[in-house]
């Protein structure tokens, strides 16, 4: 039984606190919003009025914020409760730049980096089996098996030096095959129907074939059905398309395709829809 600490309850932190709680861990949650923590306090888990009242107790402190700027305020503000030994897991999609800035705080403070981002969304989430890829020292391993266990199916660990950001690195390259294969799902349905198509007839084209996979199958039927409740939101993919280009042209490499889904992903936002799952670009391609 391991104390954590989860700052930041979203989609992805809520269900990957409940989890924790499942498994038998004490947990101590904050989120900035706090009516979205509160739901977890029937789950059995202490609903904190800061961070600094989340992380006071714990052994592992889980950040799940949108970007690293705000992983970096928030544990600023847990600085105060912080003490030398934690380990603090970096569980949300961040730049790999950003990865430096994150461990530098956490040597100032005497904290143990995890560089560790999830690849999967809010189903593989809610279910623990989320894959977490990490990089950090082996004595944070033994602390974190039990909590990574809890969350996910299965750990990667890349390397021992979490300022190393090998996670991140290979997050932003899985996400990015994501984020452009649901923009290609997302033009084929909306071609087959511009051209006057059932787009139903595409699934039944490439189902069974070598061009199928469970992944065109889910957002494909939520395309078709206009069922984009979120599962990874529009606003957060092309947050993401952003850390990838910016990761890349760091790298001297073009991501063409992902630039495109970023342009694709912008402007769905503008009709109004950067709430929606991603599998909404498909509104990119109607309305101008």
């Amino acid at each position: 039984m391991t104390q954590v600490a989860v700052l930041g309850t979203g989609i992805m932190g809520a269900a990957m606190a409940r989890n924790l709680l499942k498994n038998g861990h004490r947990v101590a949650v904050w989120n900035r919003t706090r009516s979205r923590a509160e739901p977890l306090a029937a789950d059995g888990a202490a609903v904190a009025d800061s961070p600094a009242g989340a992380v006071r107790d714990a052994e592992v402190v889980i950040t799940m914020m949108n970007d690293a700027e705000t992983a970096l305020s928030v544990m600023a503000d847990a600085s105060s409760a912080a003490r030398a030994g934690q380990v603090w897991a970096q569980m949300g999609t961040v730049g790999v730049v950003d990865v430096p800035a994150l461990a530098g705080f956490a040597a100032e403070h005497g904290l143990t980096f995890v560089d560790s981002p999830v690849q999967g969304t809010k189903q593989p989430a809610e279910q623990g089996k989320l894959m977490v890829l990490a990089a950090g020292p082996q004595d944070a391993r033994k602390v974190l098996e039990p909590v990574f266990g809890a969350v996910g199916s299965r750990t990667v660990w890349l390397d021992e030096n979490g300022a190393s950001g090998a996670g991140t690195r290979l997050k932003l390259a899985a996400v990015s095959y994501a984020i452009s294969l649901t923009s290609v799902v997302a033009e084929s349905v909306a071609l087959a129907e511009g051209l006057g198509l059932d787009a139903s007839t595409l699934g039944e084209v490439l189902t069974g074939g070598p061009l199928d996979s469970p992944y065109l199958q889910i957002k494909m039927k939520a395309m078709l059905a206009g069922d984009f409740e979120p599962s990874f939101a529009v606003r957060n993919a092309e947050k993401n398309t952003r850390l990838i280009h910016e990761s890349a042209a760091a790298a001297g490499i073009r991501v063409d395709v992902n630039d495109a889904a970023g342009e694709r992903f912008r402007r769905v936002m503008e009709q109004g829809h950067g709430d929606e799952d991603m599998a909404a670009t498909y509104r990119a391609s109607f309305g101008g």
